[in-house]
């Protein structure tokens, strides 16, 4: 091939995967399979090594991503993101349309409406029309640059083509997960035994801050743009830049219209409150905007929004179910908390199947009988919860739901001080939840800051009995080789009544045959399930012979398991195999049976049972064994982990305090303690009147305290955290308050400040004196009313009389510029 027929060839290919994209991303159609879209984006990519010199910026081929970011630029935006006002009443809708038309001097106007979308913002800019610097909404005065990322979505142009184009300008959207991906991702995800993602939004917004490009481009986001703006743009009224940003490739949105009326806006909210869960992602509502840029700039911005835009919310949905069960789940304190378990049903565009019920005063608010048709709603479409009983549909003969009263987990007899709403274990000590809530609270970012240690992996090491205690985590250096391969999940295990570990046969199909993917094994496997052992092993053969390439092998390997089944007399379970035989095939050739039998009767995993055997298997049996395991502890992972906890080390005295989980203490109170005592031992004395003297402290806290400190097991805990070299005294060197500004003054900051993050803001207050409290209460001096505020938190405030303050008064308070 010469270079010319390259270049006219990498044009052609250029040409035809964009084509594709477009229909995928913007039309939702295909008209090649996945696989001849991959051969496209092949050969354009090795023409592309071959000939670098017609490389561009903005081929396809730059979408497949491969860059590496250790760390993201944060940048000030050249214009500030603002958030909406918003409402869910069409009353305040109409109050909205009056002072729009009262500031325009009720001459002629029309509203830009669209649906609201919820994703992840993120503004582009371009210049000379190329895509230079892609920056998340972060506070929204500066944001993260995830160009590399950005650039791997598909329906955004990497470069603008036509006339009249600005020299520099800057597109506004909304980066989203298509609900499709997100559950084929989570299909995957689960297949791998890997913990599954909570929501699209928030997988979009975890899946922009990835270190690795090529897996961001993976995940195939989408995007759906909704503003342009710059100084030379050459538009006067927001359709005008909305059919540019169209004509110039940009995904808009397909939900927009204009209004010339507040009734035509009510007719457009109206129409779209069913048809919007079509839609591929999650939506909350309708943004109405004044057209019109100039009416805009006369109508001009609050403090906080513009004067000439608002968000109109929907209604939670509501819909019938029928209530399976109720589970309870035991929390970090022992707080007993009842889940509703219901028969499947669509609410808000996804399906539910479970419902808080917060507590045993709540089940009986609602006269809950088993079995009850229950109303569900979807408060702010977010939180599914059960509004009352349809009582008409109750069954002849159910019974009233009766609170447990024996912990799930350990069935401890469960107890209810006077005056509390939820019930608690009283096994702080053995309860499993109990213990990894603990350990938890321990790690937290506010508290030891150990963000290697997740969920997962506390679960797994308390259930390997690696840890119990917090103390045991700054042992774990010890026992590094030991943690190489752990897996951190035992959910495709199971032990029988007499104690046989066994393992769902899905991973034993996979760790026993070549060729096969799990996803497809499991598929069969559902097909087969509660089916006589016998008859899924005949027909897992058939479906072999059909579906893989090395047939002799696997039906091998499938024979020789038959065999062993059947001299092994070990007893059977519907849907599992037996770990001792699984490994009996894989490495039989280094342990007996017996011996494989014996020791997965002290043990719960196939890692353990390897540790605590010491065979010298080969790498090639070691591989095959990995396929029976969930995810594992790799070298990375524990050097992480490592790391983060001798980094801990170096928290203050107070994060310690924090951290220990001492009942009723929290950031604030830890603090206090802290400065006053200086001393863990100062504390440990203290008396009550000594306690009761300080600012803040209460008969109830007093309790709490001189409870922990009489418990020998907390003293012996401390003592081990002080060998390992945690702070429990306050540093000599530690930074002194800043100010006493605030001093004694007690602060809520509610909704999104300018100036701070969330934790910013609890320092800065700390750090001038004052003291943050987390919710709504008389005690309050005043709260910092930032943008977004919710309703329900402001009408609390105003009941009780709270000052409400802006963020700018706050800063002219302490004396700071806004």
């Amino acid at each position: 091939m010469t270079p010319e027929q390259a270049k006219a060839r990498i044009e052609e290919l250029s040409n035809q995967i964009n084509y594709h994209n477009h229909l995928y991303y913007q039309e939702d159609r295909i008209e090649i399979s996945d696989f001849e879209f991959d051969k496209l984006l092949e050969e354009l990519i090795n023409l592309e090594k071959e000939y670098p010199e017609f490389l561009v910026p903005e081929s396809p081929s730059q979408r497949v991503g491969g860059t590496i970011t250790k760390e993201f630029e944060t940048v000030i935006h050249e214009y500030r993101m603002l958030s909406l006002g918003n409402t869910y009443s069409e009353e305040e809708l109409k109050a909205f349309d009056d002072r729009v038309a009262k500031g325009l001097g009720h001459r002629d106007f029309e509203y830009f409406c669209e649906l609201k979308f919820d994703g992840v913002a993120i503004s582009l800019v371009y210049e000379n029309g190329k895509l230079v610097r892609a920056v998340t909404r972060g506070d929204g005065t500066k944001g993260d640059v995830v160009t590399e990322n950005v650039k791997t979505i598909k329906n955004i142009p990497l470069h603008i083509k036509g006339q009249n184009v600005p020299a520099k300008f800057e597109v506004r959207g909304e980066i989203f997960l298509p609900r499709k991906e997100f559950e084929k991702i989570n299909t995957e995800r689960e297949a791998n035994g890997e913990a599954l993602l909570a929501n699209p939004r928030n997988a979009a917004s975890g899946t922009l801050k990835m270190q690795d490009s090529a897996v961001v481009a993976k995940r195939r986001l989408n995007c759906y743009f909704y503003q342009l703006l710059g100084e030379d743009i050459g538009v006067n009224r927001h359709d005008e830049a909305i059919h540019l940003l169209e004509k110039w490739g940009f995904n808009v949105s397909p939900t927009y219209t204009k209004c010339n009326n507040i009734d035509e806006v009510f007719h457009y909210i109206s129409s779209w409150k069913e048809k919007r869960f079509e839609m591929p992602l999650d939506t909350d509502g309708v943004v109405l905007k004044v057209n019109d840029y100039d009416q805009r700039e006369e109508l001009g911005f609050t403090a906080k929004i513009p004067r000439w835009a608002i968000a109109y919310k929907y209604q939670a949905e509501s819909a019938e179910s029928e209530l399976l069960s109720i589970t309870y789940q035991v929390g970090r304190t022992g707080a007993i908390t009842p889940v509703a378990n219901l028969a499947p049903v669509l609410l808000a565009g996804t399906t539910v199947k479970r419902a808080s019920l917060h507590n045993a005063n709540e089940i009986e608010r609602l006269g809950l009988f088993e079995g009850d048709t229950v109303m569900v709603e979807k408060g702010g479409e977010i939180i599914p919860k059960i509004t009352g009983v349809v009582l008409e549909k109750r069954k002849p003969g159910s019974k009233p739901v009766v609170y447990i009263d024996h912990c799930p987990e350990c069935e401890s007899p469960l107890i209810r001080k006077e005056g509390e709403a939820k019930h608690f274990c009283p096994n702080f000590k053995g309860c499993p939840p109990q213990i990894l809530g603990r350990i938890e609270h321990f790690v937290h970012k506010r508290a030891m800051d150990i963000d290697s240690l997740g969920t997962e992996r506390i679960q797994t090491l308390i259930v390997q009995r690696y840890i119990g205690n917090f103390a045991d985590l700054y042992e774990l250096e010890n026992k590094a080789n030991q943690l190489l391969g752990l897996e951190m999940s035992q959910d495709q295990y199971q032990k029988s009544d007499d104690g046989y570990l066994f393992i769902s046969l899905p991973k034993a199909f996979f760790a026993l045959t070549e060729g096969l993917s799990l996803a497809s094994i499991q598929k069969f496997c559902e097909r087969y399930t509660e089916q006589p052992l016998w008859e899924v092993l005949d027909n897992f053969e058939m479906f072999i012979r059909t579906n893989n390439k090395k047939v002799a092998q696997n039906v091998g390997t499938i024979k020789k398991l038959e065999e062993i089944l059947l001299s092994s007399h070990l007893p059977q379970m519907e849907d599992y195999l037996p770990v001792p035989v699984v490994m009996n095939v894989l490495i039989g050739n280094w342990i007996s049976l017996e011996k494989l039998v014996e020791a997965s009767l002290h043990e719960n995993t196939v890692h353990s049972i390897l540790l605590k055997l010491n065979l010298p298997i080969t790498r090639e049996q070691e591989d095959r064994l990995k396929k029976m395991k969930a995810n594992t502890f790799q070298e990375g992972v524990i050097s992480n982990m490592l790391e983060g906890i001798r980094a801990s080390k170096e928290q203050p005295f107070e994060k310690v305090l924090f951290a220990l989980g001492i009942r009723n203490i929290g950031e604030n109170t830890a603090q206090i303690l802290a400065r006053h005592f200086k001393k863990i031992d100062e504390l440990q004395k203290a008396s009550t009147e000594q306690l009761l003297a300080i600012n803040g402290i209460g008969e109830t806290l007093v309790e709490s305290i001189h409870a922990y400190f009489k418990d020998p097991e907390n003293l012996e805990t401390i003592e081990r955290l002080k060998t390992h070299g945690l702070k429990f005294e306050v540093d000599a060197t530690e930074k002194p308050l800043e100010s006493e500004s605030l001093k004694g003054m007690k602060i809520l900051a509610s909704g999104k400040l300018n100036h701070f993050k969330r934790d910013e803001i609890i320092d800065f207050i700390e750090a001038n004196g004052g003291q943050y409290l987390k919710a709504v209460s008389k005690s309050l001096d005043f709260i910092i009313e930032g943008e977004d505020m919710g309703p329900s938190k402001k009408e609390k405030a105003e009941k009780l009389g709270v000052k409400l303050i802006s963020e700018d008064e706050f800063l002219q308070m302490v004396g700071k510029k806004s």
